[in-house]
């Protein structure tokens, strides 16, 4: 559920949303909505510290297309004596962006795909973690393998979205899901 604070049309402080939403659909809605912002941002200080991994610098255009079905974890998995002390499984959430590069006066879009597993706390939602694929756009030439990528410039955006999210930091903006 999202509750959103009213402001009177006096009051100078914008609409903010006062606690994320439970509902892991919901709350994916939401963060892709922002995620490209909050990727370039991150891409933005990460260049001006000089710690980024990318020779030349990456701009997220747009995030989406949410999918939610999980994929099995496969064999291996830890199945316990006692099924009540089995903690509850990370949601996957599987979604795409597509961002832009520029190198020798030429754009190039590169789509990837994203692969996140998030719990919810007693803190609310954190990454577990994140792998991502590289795919070309638009030949649809394989993708990459998956690389674990929490740490990347999605996942910092995600993770920072996330704690905005928490502390009632965003901005509402209805209708615009």
């Amino acid at each position: 559920m999202v509750i959103v604070q009213e402001s009177s049309a006096s009051s100078s402080k914008p609409n903010t949303l006062e606690v994320c939403p439970a509902d892991v659909e919901t709350l994916t809605a939401l963060m892709l909505r922002d995620l490209p912002s909050y990727a370039n941002r991150v891409s933005q200080r990460s260049r001006r510290v000089g710690i980024t991994t990318y020779n030349t610098p990456v701009y997220v255009i747009v995030a989406g297309r949410p999918e939610f079905a999980p994929l099995s974890l496969g064999p291996g998995q830890y199945s316990p004596t006692d099924p009540a002390a089995v903690p509850e499984a990370p949601n996957q959430v599987f979604f795409t962006t597509l961002e832009r590069q520029y190198s020798s006066g030429k754009a190039f879009e590169l789509q990837q795909f994203h692969w996140l597993f998030l719990t919810y706390t007693q803190f609310g939602w954190q990454v577990a973690m994140m792998y991502s694929q590289i795919g070309s756009y638009p030949d649809g030439s394989p993708p990459t393998p998956p690389r674990e990528s929490s740490n990347g410039i999605i996942g910092q955006g995600v993770r920072t979205w996330l704690r905005d999210c928490r502390a009632g930091a965003l901005r509402s903006r209805p209708n615009k899901l």
